[in-house]
């Protein structure tokens, strides 16, 4: 044991028991801590093993469900989803999914497409036609040319025969040749022909009179595709940033693409192979594009943003185009179509109306009720223009078609109700129509399952 310090000399006395405390007392201290330090370590639990999570047992793996149209497959039910095996590789920026088309297809298009055209003052001549009684549709007229709902239809502008196109919302476009007689079961069976060159909703499908063996769509991808019978195939000619509703040509001008990208119309010239022309016309998507007969400068324009525009292809700008006239809605405006004559405007909307104008005097209109909402399933009501260029025909929620008779004079405009097709072979809602340009009386209408209703002369 170590001795203790010898006293300090020239400490007093008390000086010197102080310091001997003050030694004690900091052996005292260490003592306590020691003591405490063991109390904790033996108070302290034990520390537990880390928990080791619980192996997998061998149970069936998750099978995430993916639609066929994002593993890029045909649609269930065809000899092609039968036979795929994987899934193909998605298509690229510049190939449709489904670029080529059928033989048999092509030679029939390019047969109908050289027989001459009827003059253009006999391409509508209704003759007196009523379509509010001159029309029926037979059993064999109906066809299911595509699944799923359609958004887009369109009758190919051929002068002795029919040929309908449909498109639709998750990428297909088929073909039904009504004339047509396929011998081989497996290439067009029933005269009906499908593909699969867009990856979105087919949004619009254009012909020109003019050039009947190019066909040309648009999906809510921004790709456009243009079918050339020439070539047998679908060629991606533009492909665009926004989706793509509409699509137009020009009367006069077959190799000129105008399409409502967005709130912006623009021009592509197919002998550039380019977009030439661009304008911000809308706040809101466009919705359709329509030129004036006539008048080859006038087209309007419909949108979500509740408006219809008439506009002036001399006075447009890039910044600021001018309008010729506004049409406001309460809700979005659907489609704004031209009479055949040209002297009439006909816009649907989603307010539940068909407002009628004069063209050459737009405070003459006529505001027709007509219930519009078709919810969630059916595509949204579209009026067109028959042949005679004085009825509307417009779908209904009965599974039937309005026909709109109108009445224009110098300072008045009427509409009502002049018919209501009906039939028991037409067994869902009408909702897109196409008439056949040079065959009055042939009307195509596209339901939300697929199916093309064909109304033909009675």
């Amino acid at each position: 044991m170590a001795s203790s310090p010898a006293p300090e000399a020239g400490l007093t006395e008390y000086e010197r028991r102080r310091q001997e405390n003050i030694r004690r007392n900091d052996a005292i201290i260490a003592s306590l801590r020691r003591q405490a330090a063991e109390l904790s370590a033996s108070l302290r639990p034990a520390k537990r093993p880390k928990k080791q999570p619980p192996r997998a047992s061998p149970a069936r793996p998750v099978v995430l469900r993916r639609s066929l149209r994002t593993r890029g497959l045909p649609p269930s039910g065809s000899s092609d989803a039968a036979a795929a095996s994987s899934p193909p590789a998605p298509p690229t920026a510049t190939t449709p999914r489904d670029a080529r088309v059928s033989s048999s297809l092509a030679s029939s298009l390019r047969a109908a497409a050289e027989l001459p055209a009827p003059r253009e003052g006999e391409a509508r001549a209704a003759d007196g036609f009523d379509a509010g009684s001159g029309m029926v549709l037979r059993p064999a007229d109906v066809r299911r040319v595509v699944p799923e709902r359609i958004l887009s239809v369109r009758i190919v502008p051929l002068a002795d025969r029919t040929v309908v196109v449909a498109g639709n919302k998750v990428g297909h476009i088929g073909f039904w040749d009504v004339d047509g007689v396929v011998e081989d079961e497996e290439d067009g069976a029933d005269g009906v022909f499908e593909y699969f060159p867009h990856r979105g909703a087919v949004g619009s499908i254009v012909v020109h009179p003019a050039a009947p063996r190019k066909i040309y769509s648009c999906s809510y991808e921004g790709e456009i595709c243009l079918m050339d019978v020439e070539k047998e195939n679908f060629d991606m000619i533009q492909l665009c940033d926004y989706p793509v509703y509409s699509l137009c040509q020009a009367p006069k001008s077959p190799s000129c693409l105008y399409f409502g990208e967005g709130n912006e119309v623009k021009l592509f010239d197919e002998r550039a192979g380019k977009v030439s022309s661009t304008w911000n016309l809308h706040d809101n998507r466009i919705n359709s594009i329509d030129f004036h007969p006539e008048n080859p400068h006038m087209f309007a324009t419909s949108s979500t943003d509740r408006t219809a525009c008439v506009w002036d292809m001399r006075s447009m700008k890039k910044k600021g185009p001018e309008k010729l006239k506004v049409l406001e809605h309460s809700r979005s405006v659907q489609s704004a179509y031209f009479s055949p004559s040209g002297n009439m405007l006909a816009t649907t909307s989603l307010d539940d109306t068909v407002q009628i104008f004069n063209v050459h005097n737009f405070d003459v209109s006529y505001i027709m009720k007509h219930y519009n909402q078709t919810g969630r399933w059916p595509s949204t009501f579209k009026a067109i223009w028959s042949w005679n260029g004085t009825d509307l025909i417009i779908g209904n929620m009965k599974r039937a078609i309005d026909i709109i008779s109108v009445e224009l004079s110098e300072s008045s405009l009427s509409a009502s109700n002049k018919a209501s097709l009906q039939s028991e072979h037409m067994t869902a809602i009408p909702c897109r129509f196409s008439l056949h340009p040079y065959k009055v009386g042939h009307l195509a209408c596209a339901s939300s399952g697929g199916k093309v209703f064909l109304w033909t002369r009675a």
